[in-house]
């Protein structure tokens, strides 16, 4: 696991924390610290462990083992400690349906024990003021998440809880509610994030956690995580060339599919140029020219396929 780097007095923290319902384990030990003012995202496929993580930490149940710390507190036996200083945004959002958007955002700001801002400002802050009037009922799905994001941030809360914040939302919504989200974290606001957009963890986190079946298996910032996973050379499958006559680099065999050869080279920039050179002088030599040639480093996308798929 690649190391979270320094350390201080974490506002969120976890530690070999393990969650089961009945005879499935659905979180394995997990450890990890979440720094006041950070934005820390935790990523995974359905059923890794995330949303149950969330839980746990919001103090909706015990943890089975280890244990967990929001602000110094345990969430479940010093809940009222926690909530009042943090924010959640569930998945799915407890509304009802048939009270306006203005009457839900009045409801919630009236048994909120802080009140920074006005119903008004709020919903403007999610650009739902010109639905004040509308039910919630007969909002769309991204209406109804930039909602819960309103709720979750009245009371500009010290921890805040994201769990898939922008789902459903379309591409301007989603990156709206990215401004409006580094705007917290610029205030202070500590942020644990869920998404399964890739490009979200990419544009907001400071460090971030994969998890697979229920453990962490890559931890750090984007670039660390990203770099740990090295370079690739990737070109069209030249048709007179049979695929065990392609040529090793540096000791790598190519994998071939779908017409497309690639080379999974190490980290080290020095390694893929000399492939990369060794390569065009194979061509050159079997006078082949190379369609459609690439050398990238790995995107968080192809770190997260190898973790996924258990590569």
């Amino acid at each position: 696991m690649i190391s979270d780097g320094t350390r201080g007095a974490p506002a969120i923290e976890v530690s070999d924390l393990r969650q089961s319902y009945g005879d499935f384990e659905a979180v394995r030990g997990i450890s990890f610290q979440v720094q006041p003012g950070e934005l820390f995202a935790l990523l995974g496929t359905n059923g890794a462990g995330k949303t149950t993580t969330i839980e746990v930490l919001e103090g909706f149940s015990p943890p089975t083992a280890g244990s967990v710390r929001v602000l110094g507190h345990d969430p479940y036996a010093e809940r009222a400690k926690v909530r009042s200083r943090t924010g959640l945004m569930l998945q799915e959002g407890g509304f009802f349906g048939d009270l306006t958007v203005a009457e839900t955002v009045r409801f919630w700001r009236d048994v909120s024990p802080r009140k920074p801002y006005s119903a008004l400002e709020i919903m403007e802050r999610v650009e739902l003021a010109d639905k004040a009037h509308v039910r919630v009922r007969q909002l769309s799905g991204g209406q109804k998440r930039r909602l819960d994001l309103a709720l979750a941030t009245l009371a500009q809360p010290e921890v805040l809880f994201l769990d898939e914040p922008t789902t459903g939302m379309d591409p301007e919504a989603r990156r709206n509610t990215w401004a409006i989200i580094r705007d917290l974290v610029d205030s202070g606001t500590t942020v644990l994030l869920t998404t399964h957009y890739l490009e979200e963890a990419e544009q907001l986190a400071s460090r971030l956690a994969i998890m697979h079946a229920g453990r962490i298996e890559l931890s750090g910032t984007v670039a660390e995580v990203v770099a740990a996973h090295g370079h690739s050379i990737r070109f069209q499958h030249p048709a007179q060339v049979a695929a065990h006559h392609l040529p090793e680099l540096g000791g790598v065999r190519p994998q071939v599919e779908g017409g497309r050869v690639e080379y999974r080279l190490s980290p080290d920039p020095v390694d893929t140029q000399q492939a990369l050179a060794r390569l065009l002088a194979w061509a050159s030599d079997h006078h082949l020219v190379l369609t459609r040639l690439e050398v990238r480093s790995a995107s968080l996308e192809d770190v997260f396929l190898e973790v996924a798929h258990g590569a």
